[in-house]
């Protein structure tokens, strides 16, 4: 790889890193205002809206950027971007039919699904309906995203995501506010239409990008694109090839793109299994009110806390994924070892602190986002529930790490069979803990869907390549997690029992969280230098900020 390809990746995986870290505290601040308008059972219909359109949203979307952006990349670098146009046209037909089949589909079937499945009432059907023309502008968004990743251009796609959220944002605030004043169905439904605002506004970014490249590529080609195909097409017949037809370009495209939808569903479709299946496993036991209490809990709450750790990990491994998919091409297997070695403990090492900072301070990080108005129920559910479901969100960053290096690999099959696996893991662990362990036994069967998956994915790893995580180094990280839940933990409970300086309560938490996520965050590198679980060799491999980061901590180590 050179330099040049290296600079670019970087500064590609920097853009989506940051845009993403946006996208997602822009995600999470919206839940907020929305959680005191809509409260727990209007989160829950939500919730349940939500996840099923993501669904649809990751089927329709998630592979064919991927296979587009490889396709496109690959024309440009021999020398035909006729044929990468052609190749764009196509995809860009077929997010077209996709998205109005989708909606279709999502308007269809939103009353089976809301009110049959997952016992979520009119107002979650409400909310799923209005939900469903978004899906008319994120499969043509998402075809564009992966055309200038193949151009190597990641800016619109940061700038989009960005936007997209803000206007989500404004617009569901909004809407909610004011359709409440109607019923509190009609509020669900305005803040679900949010999302297809944000749709539109995405698109709008991603069409003035687009118009730029083509103005820029013209005066770089000097002839039109139509005129660039036409001459590739009728050029002489030793060095021409024929373009190639639609029909091929979508085979193509559905080849590579359909083992990358079934891997990226996953996450997706495990919280949307927790949001389908609380109300009729729960309900009997603790009554339909407080069961749709905690699917708007779980959805509105724990499942976007949970999902802030694992961007910066899932953004470090992903840089290095294409190297080691250049090397096993290569049958450069040490190399792949090494790369393999490295992905998986910047991805630990990088997600860890954020999982325990939010568990060690899911009670004032809670109140102090949501508030507890709701009910005392909630009350004493909630900072458990985002606890638990983030500390299982470090095993989520090594399934997706693992089933990254997989992917790169080019080993499709097993990784298709885990995620199998781990569906069934899930709904059985759910059916069986439920009756016991009520809404813990659910969330805790997520987290063995990702254990099980974790596990599959490193020991087809490990049949491959040979590689070592953290070795004898694990009893380091071991001591170092104890440490820091014992610490945090007595922290959280000092400044929760002694630090009330003010007579209003979300301001008493929101401080409480700045001391106990500070004290946590800023003790984690302080102890992986001392247990020696991060060597200076390590550091080497780390991105600049973070050595600068260990540098510092190493030596304030050394003056205590």
């Amino acid at each position: 790889m050179t330099k040049e390809t290296k600079d670019s990746l970087v500064k590609g995986t920097l853009i989506l890193t940051v845009a993403a870290l946006v996208a997602r505290f822009l995600g999470v601040f919206q839940r907020i205002p929305l959680v005191h308008l809509l409260h727990e059972g209007g989160m829950g219909s939500y919730s349940i809206a939500f996840n099923l359109y993501s669904i649809l949203l990751v089927v329709a979307t998630a592979g064919i950027p991927s296979a587009l952006s490889k396709m496109v990349s690959e024309k440009y670098a021999i020398g035909r971007p006729a044929e990468a146009e052609r190749i764009y046209r196509a995809a860009i037909w077929f997010a077209i039919v996709a998205g109005v089949l989708m909606t279709a589909i999502l308007y269809a079937f939103a009353p089976i699904y809301a009110e049959r499945i997952s016992h979520g009432g009119p107002d979650a059907t409400l909310a799923t309906r209005a939900i469903a023309p978004a899906m008319l502008f994120f499969p043509l968004i998402a075809i564009m995203r992966g055309y200038f990743q193949g151009r190597q251009n990641m800016m619109p796609n940061g700038v989009s995501q960005v936007v997209e959220q803000v206007f989500r944002l404004i617009t569901s605030i909004g809407l909610a506010f004011i359709l409440l004043n109607i019923s509190l169905g009609w509020g669900v439904a305005g803040a679900s239409f949010g999302g297809v605002m944000g749709g539109i506004a995405a698109l709008a970014v991603m069409l003035y990008y687009a118009l730029k490249l083509r103005r820029r590529d013209a005066q770089t080609l000097k002839m039109p694109l139509a005129a660039a195909e036409q001459t590739a097409a009728a050029g002489s017949q030793a060095a021409a090839q024929p373009m190639a037809r639609y029909s091929d370009i979508y085979r193509s495209l559905l080849k590579l793109s359909i083992p990358i939808v079934i891997f990226s569903v996953t996450v997706t479709l495990v919280y949307a299994i927790d949001t389908s299946i609380i109300i009729p496993l729960l309900e009997g036991s603790i009554g339909r009110s407080e069961a749709l209490g905690l699917v708007g809990i779980i959805g509105g709450r724990a499942q976007s806390l949970a999902g802030i750790p694992i961007i910066l990990a899932i953004a470090l491994s992903q840089s290095v994924v294409p190297i080691i998919s250049a090397a096993y091409s290569r049958k450069d297997l040490k190399q792949v070892g090494h790369q393999t070695t490295r992905v998986l403990q910047l991805s630990i090492l990088s997600g860890l602190p954020a999982v325990l900072v939010i568990a060690i301070a899911a009670r004032p990080l809670d109140f102090f986002m949501f508030g507890y108005e709701d009910t005392a129920y909630g009350m004493s559910h909630g900072p458990y529930m985002i606890a638990l479901l983030t500390l299982g969100a470090m095993f989520q960053i090594v399934m997706q790490t693992s089933g990254a290096v997989l992917m790169g690999m080019g080993r499709m099959k097993p990784l298709m069979l885990h995620v199998g696996i781990g569906i069934a893991v899930k709904l059985a662990g759910s059916f069986l803990l439920a009756p016991s362990l009520g809404i813990y036994g659910i969330i805790v069967s997520t987290g063995l869907c990702f254990i099980a998956m974790s596990w599959l994915n490193l020991r087809a790893l490990r049949a491959e390549v040979k590689f070592t995580i953290l070795g004898r180094r694990f009893i380091g990280l071991f001591v170092t997690i104890l440490v820091m839940a014992v610490l945090g933990f007595a922290v959280e409970w000092l400044t929760h029992t002694y630090v009330q300086p003010t007579s209003w309560y979300r301001l008493n938490e929101g401080i409480n969280a700045v001391l106990v996520c500070g004290f946590t965050a800023a003790l984690y590198p302080l102890l992986l230098m001392a247990t020696r679980v991060v060597t200076k060799d390590d550091v080497k491999n780390f991105p600049a900020p973070v050595q600068k980061l260990i540098a510092k901590a190493g030596r304030i180590l050394k003056r205590s």
